[in-house]
């Protein structure tokens, strides 16, 4: 199996090293990541400047751009073979509700998706890599089911692992995605020239947290598995506006 591993956190971070060394063991293994840190830069490509490709010492390669751009970059111009799977992370923190639309790590695994790559998208829901052997762990067993029953189509899968001591989980939820609420205000600070300057403020808690979401099955110490698809289409609200735009 041939794996195309990214991240949102760079190529540097303690969680694809950790990912990509477990990962090792199943196939071939290509490392694609941005070279600096690129969370919340959601979909994004890098259209105004070139882009350039190197290779650390580790064999890992990284890229000057998003994380999208790694994954555009590797099926693009990098690989001379379509990977089997797409693999982001792990990244540093929680990606469920809204935050799947921010997320560099959920779009660098929808970049594969739009490829036509299966594609994962693995999250620990605490910062600071605590329990990271648990994600570790969690990533590798579910990478080995793909490679032993592959899906029949691409799917992007969007997991978070909660960081408990593996023995502490309380099993695999396939999960939608809940809701939060708004995100706290900004944080106003000044320069040292006087100048006003705005922190975004930490995203909202939790408001639909149904046992069915994806907050609902972290909160019951479950890794929580949500299938995500990226047509954004309203279908309930398509005859809506052809009546309101009328006969035109």
């Amino acid at each position: 199996m041939r794996i195309l591993v990214t991240n949102d956190d760079g190529y540097n971070a303690a969680g694809i090293e950790a990912l990509a060394a477990a990962l090792r063991p199943l196939g071939d293994i290509t490392v694609v990541a941005p070279e600096t840190n690129c969370s919340a830069a959601s979909n994004s490509l890098t259209l105004r400047r070139p882009l350039s490709l190197r290779q650390a010492a580790n064999g890992f390669h990284f890229v000057n751009g998003t994380p999208s751009d790694c994954v555009h970059v590797a099926m693009t111009g990098l690989l001379d073979f379509r990977p089997d799977l797409v693999v982001s992370g792990i990244n540093n923190g929680a990606n469920m509700g809204e935050d799947t639309l921010y997320s560099g790590t959920v779009a660098a695994a929808s970049e594969g998706y739009l490829f036509g790559v299966p594609s994962m998208a693995f999250s620990l829901v605490e910062r600071d890599w605590k329990h990271l052997d648990t994600a570790v762990q969690v990533a590798l067993e579910l990478v080995t089911r793909f490679r032993d029953q592959p899906w029949q189509n691409p799917l992007l899968l969007n997991v978070n692992i909660p960081a408990v001591p593996y023995r502490q989980l309380s099993g695999f939820r396939a999960t939608r995605l809940g809701r939060r609420h708004p995100s706290e205000p900004v944080i106003r600070s000044t320069t040292p020239y006087g100048d006003a300057v705005y922190w975004i403020g930490p995203v909202g808690t939790a408001l639909d947290g149904g046992p069915d979401t994806d907050f609902g099955a972290i909160a019951s110490q479950a890794v929580s598995l949500t299938p995500l698809r990226l047509d954004l289409t309203d279908h309930t609200q398509t005859q809506a506006v052809a009546h309101w735009v009328g006969d035109r």
